[in-house]
């Protein structure tokens, strides 16, 4: 009988402890803390070289205290970033407006949304040689870039300037061919993005974008003209694949940018030539 207690309270015994190390283990997952959605996740974020570098360091910076690993990669020609989003080389990229990505869109079928604001940079005319508008002479020449949505940009711009007019209708994709008036009969000279700035030397002047002014060593001084700010449909944003327009990291990644330190480290760098979009 003795031995048959002795059995039957070890049992008892270690029947408790297996059930109190089970409570204690319960308690320890309940307690721990979920571990963060973006904890060892790792992106690739498509960037344009140059000034936006420094602003996206200060953007991984805080995208890090939030568990989210950000590489950037640099390009240097706007056709690239699109192109290595769709094929998965990277996860996201920063650069862009939206009439350029519809554009971008309806020539390849890119499966690529908005997901969070960044800057915007009021396109301008610049000259060297002229210091209004009034001072262009007949004839003069032009520069405006050539790629879809910046040349209706930069038409846009000589057209509030009276230089020309644009067909009734025409949309922001407009070009040469939807000059309907041209009074002091301009010469419009289509040329690359990054080339108009550095042409501006040959030219009576150029409508050139803001970090490319900045890259040519142009200046606000420089500058005769400026599209509008208000309603400005070309504010630059944050853009992933479609498939992961909601997930976490999208989420972390556009909080990571847009916040005042980040705004901060962009107002120093582009110096009021750009202007935070969020």
């Amino acid at each position: 009988m003795t031995k048959n207690n002795n059995f039957g309270a070890g049992s008892l015994s270690r029947r408790a402890a297996l059930t109190i190390a089970a409570s204690a283990a319960a308690l320890i997952a309940f307690a721990a803390p979920a571990p963060s959605f973006a904890e060892d996740k790792s992106i690739k974020v498509g960037i344009m070289s140059g000034e936006d570098e420094d602003v996206w360091r200060v953007v991984t910076s805080e995208a890090a205290k939030k568990g989210l690993k950000i590489e950037t990669i640099t390009f240097n020609d706007y056709t690239q970033p699109n192109e290595a989003l769709e094929r998965g080389e990277i996860d996201a990229n920063a650069f862009q407006h939206q009439p350029y990505l519809d554009n971008q869109i309806k020539q390849h079928g890119y499966h690529i949304v908005r997901v969070g604001y960044t800057g915007v940079w009021p396109i301008g005319l610049y000259s060297k040689k002229h210091k209004s508008i009034a001072e262009l002479p007949a004839g003069a020449v032009i520069g405006v870039p050539n790629d879809p949505s910046n040349e209706g940009r930069a038409l846009r711009v000589l057209q509030n300037e009276g230089l020309i007019k644009l067909k009734d209708g025409t949309g922001i994709l407009a070009t040469i061919v939807d000059v309907s008036d041209n009074p002091k009969n301009i010469e419009i000279r289509e040329l690359d993005a990054g080339i108009v700035g550095r042409s501006i030397d040959d030219l009576d002047a150029g409508v050139v974008n803001t970090d490319w002014a900045l890259k040519s060593g142009l200046s606000p001084q420089e500058r005769i003209a400026q599209e509008p700010i208000a309603d400005n449909p070309y504010r630059n944003f944050i853009a992933v694949k479609e498939e992961n327009k909601n997930a976490d990291w999208v989420k972390t990644l556009v909080s990571s940018y847009q916040n005042e330190t980040v705004k901060a480290e962009f107002d120093k760098v582009y110096k009021g030539t750009g202007l935070s979009a969020y």
